[in-house]
């Protein structure tokens, strides 16, 4: 990469060498004869080096250096002086210079400094793409609970290995949504991300899906097909809710696994193929095995390195960057101007047992940002179940003797299940204030 230079010298001549001598380096350079010009210069774009001298009129070194750090704090500094002492080199780095050169300088020592610099400067650029990309990667796994760091961890850790990946976990979790994390944080991310639903499809095709078919191998087969194992050849197959693969398929799939070879239907050509695997279920394969419906030799094959997603229940501290989340993206996508969730709302989020996991909350946070009409979601919101799953859990049940507080809490509850959980109208017809409903549900546990 061609690096800019900006070199700043009230000498005419030093700057003529300096340009001649770093332009012959490869560096592409522009010379300014004071602070003042530099700083113009700076504000008008940016450089990569600045190579100024310490000893200028109105504005010195120093002072320069202090005043473009404000303006670009990766812009690598290097500050050249005929009276340098072991003072104003340290004030110089203190301030963020790179390096101290003495003048007179010779053209070798500055291009042995600048190859080190770019070197310095290639190194932050891949640094930066990489975060980008593992950014871009990850957009949309969220979370800072230990269990889902444990996540992140074993991801980057398998991304490489060629090692088959089973990921498992109830519906909504995001198995899919890791399974693309470890293919594109992988060497292979360039390959392709081939996925197939073996849940989606009848027995009868899930062969073809999978191994492609020659034409003419059966009647519909009007022209050659290639398979998901071909499409994925250097890259990744993602095989979702594998214990819904025939049983009568999974002996090949097992010889293509141990092999990395197979055949189209209707061809004896054998054709190699490098693709990682991964599979998904959010069954448990044991007790399949246990019933005679999966292999338990396949399964082994896949579990090579198991990797579990836990529900969202498990992992409620995530809830509100998840809905931060949640609200940035809809937002985007449906120009709304949401500018968050209000405590209240987001302690129901909170307290809910979320049996859809991610998927539901991410479903409902998008109705919230859709169908609200004020800038910050409220109970209001969101569905009334939300708070009536909540109630139903505390429930007593209505019996004659009972308790009078016993006969409280059931009337309180069952005046907020009528109310679909809103407390304001379920304090207006008991007749008592709102407070005292929110006392009485932390008498009950069922708030906070």
């Amino acid at each position: 990469m061609k690096y800019s230079v900006l070199v700043v010298d009230d000498d005419r001549l030093v700057n003529e060498f300096l340009i001649e001598t770093l332009e012959r380096a490869g560096y592409d350079c522009h010379a300014v004869y004071s602070g003042e010009e530099a700083l113009t210069e700076f504000n008008r774009r940016t450089y990569d080096i600045v190579l100024t001298d310490l000893k200028m009129k109105a504005m010195d070194g120093i002072t320069l250096i202090s005043k473009i750090r404000k303006i670009d704090t990766d812009a690598v500094i290097i500050m050249m002086t005929a009276y340098g002492t072991v003072e104003t080199a340290v004030k110089a780095i203190k301030l963020g210079a790179y390096d101290f050169l003495l003048k007179p300088v010779m053209p070798e020592t500055l291009e042995h400094i600048l190859s080190r610099v770019a070197e310095m400067l290639d190194l932050r650029t891949e640094n930066k793409i990489l975060r980008r990309d593992m950014a871009d990667r990850f957009q949309n796994m969220i979370g800072k609970s230990k269990v889902m760091k444990s996540v992140f961890d074993l991801i980057c850790s398998v991304a490489n290995a060629r090692s088959t990946v089973m990921i498992t976990g109830a519906s909504g979790t995001g198995k899919e949504m890791v399974a693309r994390a470890i293919h594109y944080t992988s060497n292979r991310a360039e390959g392709p991300f081939i996925k197939l639903n073996c849940a989606a499809l009848p027995e009868s095709l899930v062969e073809a899906e999978l191994f492609g078919y020659e034409k003419g191998a059966f009647t519909d087969a009007k022209k050659t097909n290639r398979g998901r194992f071909e499409l994925a050849d250097c890259g990744t197959l993602f095989l979702d809710e594998i214990s819904e693969m025939p049983l009568n398929l999974q002996s090949k799939l097992l010889r293509v696994i141990q092999e990395r070879e197979f055949e189209r239907i209707g061809s004896s050509t054998t054709i190699s193929v490098d693709v990682r695997l991964i599979a998904t279920s959010n069954r448990n394969l044991k007790e399949y095995i246990a019933a005679g419906k999966f292999r338990e030799d396949l399964f082994f094959r896949l579990n090579v390195i198991p990797l579990h997603l836990p529900e969202l229940e498990e992992r409620a501290e995530d809830i509100p960057l998840l809905a931060r989340h949640f609200v940035d993206k809809y937002n985007k996508e449906n120009e709304k101007q949401v500018k968050g969730i209000d405590k209240g709302a987001l302690h129901l989020l909170m307290k809910y047992h979320w049996p859809g996991n991610v998927r539901e909350l991410e479903n409902l946070i998008e109705r919230a940002v859709v169908t609200s009409k004020v800038d910050v979601l409220t109970e209001d919101d969101f569905p009334a179940e939300l708070a009536i799953g909540r109630i139903g859990e505390g429930m007593p049940k209505l019996q004659i003797p009972m308790k009078l507080e016993e006969g409280s809490r059931y009337l309180i509850l069952k005046t907020l299940e009528k109310f679909n959980g809103n407390k304001t109208r379920a304090a207006e017809a008991l007749g008592i204030t709102t407070r005292t409903i929110r006392n009485k549900l932390a008498e009950y546990e069922l708030d906070n």
